[in-house]
């Protein structure tokens, strides 16, 4: 009991604190629509399992052990990031947007964003691999630990589909559109940070 107490409370705090993940849910939904925020979100859940499967399987102590491969993630992190990012900043007014720009994101490509933006999150992978090395003993039986692997991907499904839901609600979203270049370009430059201290951090963990 007290395992899994530390198990739901730690996944929550993490779950809640700002980062990449945030910062595209809150874009796709604001801009875009609730179906590619929350598809997003679902995306994000999708790609904890990744980081929660090569744990399990002992990948995990792998990566962190080896400096080489944890910066590897790092700078594909970042490079990802940092891509975003770009083309965020790139945004232009809404009178300036050509046919193509103007098409909504597609399912896949908005569930894509979501996966690539969690999945190449080193600080979910020490996240992950920190919370099951020091918190769930060796002796816990696999499938209680695949139940806590499911639970912290159903958590962040949850909360970043609960941020959809806000930030798509129509009352916010009508007054916010017409500034839309420079919410996307404010998240595109948070991702571009993101990207950036990923990078220089390269190197220590």
């Amino acid at each position: 009991m007290t395992e899994l107490i530390a198990v739901i409370t730690i996944t929550l705090l993490a779950v809640v604190s700002p980062g990449p993940d945030f910062a595209m849910v809150t874009r796709n939904s604001l801009l875009l629509s609730r179906r590619a925020g929350v598809l997003t979100a679902l995306g994000i859940g999708l790609g904890v399992l990744v980081h929660v499967t090569y744990t399990l399987v002992g990948v995990g102590l792998l990566i962190l052990q080896s400096l080489w491969l944890f910066n590897a993630i790092k700078l594909a992190g970042a490079a990802y990031l940092v891509y975003l990012g770009v083309k965020m900043l790139r945004s232009k007014p809404a009178g300036e947007l050509n046919a193509t720009q103007a098409v909504p994101l597609s399912d896949l490509a908005a569930l894509r964003t979501g996966f690539l933006t969690n999945a190449l999150n080193p600080k979910t992978t020490v996240f992950i691999v920190s919370l099951f090395l020091q918190v769930v003993r060796p002796d816990t039986p696999m499938g209680v630990q695949i139940g806590y692997g499911l639970f912290i991907s159903m958590a962040h499904i949850a909360w970043f589909a609960l941020l959809a839901l806000c930030f798509s609600s129509g009352a916010m979203r009508a007054r916010l559109l017409g500034v839309r270049h420079w919410i996307d370009r404010a998240f595109g430059g948070l991702l571009v940070v993101f990207g950036a201290l990923l990078g220089l951090a390269s190197g220590s963990r």
